[in-house]
């Protein structure tokens, strides 16, 4: 999960490599915004994905990402062989179609897509539940300190169908993080599949509730 900093010294970009299922992924960061910048549980679901091939086979699978900022992680599930919608806010989606094209051009199976979520605004417009067939969603370091939590447990909820596992990694900083884990218990089960006390981040399976009776 190492990086490499490239400085601006020849170009006017500065861009982070890091390499991951064989290849070297370059990553334009905004560093003055929190959503544009490439945190620590970006770099775990992307190992984790990257090594869990097996459990977690990605190939031809349909997958989303939320809150896919700088898209490394859309990216790496792209290069598995993931369908892949990676989605964010408006202002961000500039610097995350960039990333992806880049990274992504002649070298995966399926062209990944960028698309327009605000949690909670608009979801059945924009991603009506009879169209939504995501085997997987993914999601790195949602969970801090907004006042979106309920928008976004409601977003996590109207893209899953029963099949749907949601692989997510988060960064304990607060006591806000711990409430959400319960309520998100409500709607969800929720498995801790790895923990990394050292960097205070887990990562999470979940299923909806309603899958263990069918």
């Amino acid at each position: 999960m190492a990086r490499c900093f490239v400085p601006s010294l020849i170009t006017t970009t500065s861009w982070e490599g890091f390499h991951f299922v064989g290849h070297e992924i370059r990553i334009t960061e905004a560093m003055d915004c929190y959503g544009a910048v490439v945190w620590p549980s970006a770099l775990v679901l992307c190992y984790f994905l990257e090594t869990n091939v097996k459990h977690y086979n990605m190939v031809d699978k349909n997958v989303i990402e939320i809150g896919a900022g700088t898209g490394l992680v859309s990216i790496v599930a792209s290069l598995l062989g993931a369908h892949v919608t990676a989605t964010d806010l408006p202002e961000l989606l500039g610097n995350l179609q960039y990333n992806i094209s880049r990274n992504t051009k002649m070298k995966c199976k399926h062209l990944p897509q960028v698309k327009e979520l605000s949690w909670g605004i608009a979801l059945d417009e924009n991603f009506p539940r009879s169209s939504n067939n995501f085997d997987y969603i993914l999601a790195a370091d949602v969970v801090y300190a907004h006042p979106f939590l309920e928008e976004l447990l409601i977003t996590f909820d109207h893209l899953c169908k029963e099949t749907t596992i949601i692989l997510w990694v988060m960064k304990f900083r607060l006591e806000k993080e711990n409430k959400f884990i319960d309520r998100f218990k409500e709607l969800f089960d929720l498995e801790e599949i790895y923990n990394f006390p050292s960097l205070n981040i887990k990562l999470y399976k979940a299923v909806k509730k309603s899958q263990r009776s069918a």
